[in-house]
């Protein structure tokens, strides 16, 4: 498969505290990419560096073989690279409606019929949200925040969508349901950069998965690979 995403020997840090040494991975157009790791492994500043909010170093980023670092944030998402950053990403002061309505117009190449069709689909798939049209985001449960945040990938049909710790804090229900979500997007052909705590979603989901240890590359295979408990605590420094 052509690869959507290239990370060509990336060196990236914050200041002189470099994260990232020489990180390579290739993200094959139309599938889900499993990016895992121990705390501080390096997973978000990945996203970052990607999304444009990290500066290189060294190295190179290639979106369809277009470099795309070195270029503003805001250039490289309206490419189609979308970030669910971890921690939501959503405007807490508007209501759910207006958070929606933002993501919709962004679609500015689609029709008025086609953004309300976008609008119906984010109530269909995220009915919660249909209940709590007018209620500011901010007063939203940390799930339905979180519907709220990857209702936009909906919107947006992004070329690139990472997710980073989307998961996060929530009860495995929700989890459940935000990974059905998650499913759809993959049965439509979206490519996806996923960084993900749980392992058993991860690994069910992603057709390659990275390691990263300590800035470094440390594994790069199949899910199956990753589901022997010896190799799971080789990389990842757990039994589970």
């Amino acid at each position: 498969m052509p690869a959507a995403l290239q990370l060509d020997r990336v060196v990236a840090g914050y200041g002189r505290v470099e994260v990232l040494h020489e990180v390579s991975l290739t993200v094959p157009e139309g599938t889900v990419v499993a990016l895992l790791g121990p705390n501080g492994a390096g997973k978000t500043t990945t996203l970052k560096a990607i999304s444009g909010t990290v500066p290189l170093t060294r190295g190179a980023i290639r979106l369809d073989g277009k470099r795309i670092s070195g270029r503003a944030a805001s250039w490289i998402a309206r490419e189609g690279v979308t970030l669910i950053p971890e921690g939501r990403g959503i405007f807490p002061s508007l209501s759910v409606r207006d958070n929606i309505e933002i993501a919709v117009r962004c679609r500015q190449d689609a029709s008025d019929a086609q953004r309300r069709e976008c609008y119906e689909q984010i109530v269909s798939v995220f009915p919660r949200l249909g209940e709590r049209l007018t209620q500011a985001a901010g007063t939203l449960s940390g799930g339905e925040q979180q519907m709220l945040a990857l209702s936009r990938a909906l919107v947006a049909q992004p070329r690139v969508l990472m997710m980073d710790e989307i998961s996060m804090g929530l009860a495995p229900i929700v989890v459940d349901q935000l990974f059905e979500a998650v499913a759809d997007l993959r049965e439509a052909g979206t490519t996806i950069l996923l960084v993900e705590q749980y392992l058993t979603h991860a690994l069910k989901f992603a057709d390659i998965c990275y390691v990263l240890s300590k800035g470094e590359v440390a594994f790069v295979g199949e899910p199956n690979e990753l589901r022997d408990p010896a190799v799971v605590a080789r990389y990842l420094g757990t039994a589970s």
